[in-house]
């Protein structure tokens, strides 16, 4: 299982999920151009002193990482699909997707999957844009887990 953050902007939130990376012991692939520097002090505050237990690895554009790890199947994250996250069939070797904070992961990157490898994570309240990215991927990874029975 990896998690894949296409162009993250905060560096809080890249911190955060990979202190959640770590816990887990799930991959974190930063694919295209971050809006900070992986050193960036933001992004090592938020992780705290759990970087070393970060399997971290950087790719400027998506098919290098998929030439590398071609995952068995790539979940991507996004308020625009009509699929629950938890009506996914997860494998262990499956990569889970996010965009960046504003802009997602974009309509020209999503057409080049099957509809049914977007997921989405249910908001009851439709006043509420999107939830933020750390919890969006804690959310997904967790579940994800769950059914692989690594957790």
């Amino acid at each position: 299982m990896h998690v894949a953050l296409v162009n993250p902007q905060i560096p809080q939130n890249t911190g955060s999920i990979a202190r959640t990376c770590a816990a887990t012991k799930t991959p974190l692939m930063i694919i295209g151009q971050p809006a900070f520097e992986i050193s960036d002090r933001t992004v090592k505050r938020a992780g705290l002193d759990y970087w070393p237990y970060v399997h971290l690895e950087q790719y400027l554009e998506w098919e290098d990482y998929q030439e590398k790890h071609a995952p068995r199947k790539i979940w991507l994250l996004s308020k625009f699909a009509s699929k629950a996250y938890y009506q996914a069939d997860f494998g262990k070797e499956d990569c889970l997707v996010f965009g960046s904070e504003t802009k997602g992961l974009g309509s020209e990157f999503m057409n080049k999957f099957p509809n049914e490898q977007l997921l989405q994570i249910p908001m009851l309240e439709t006043g509420v844009r999107s939830l933020n990215l750390s919890n969006a991927v804690s959310i997904v990874l967790y579940e994800a887990l769950k059914q692989v029975k690594i957790l």
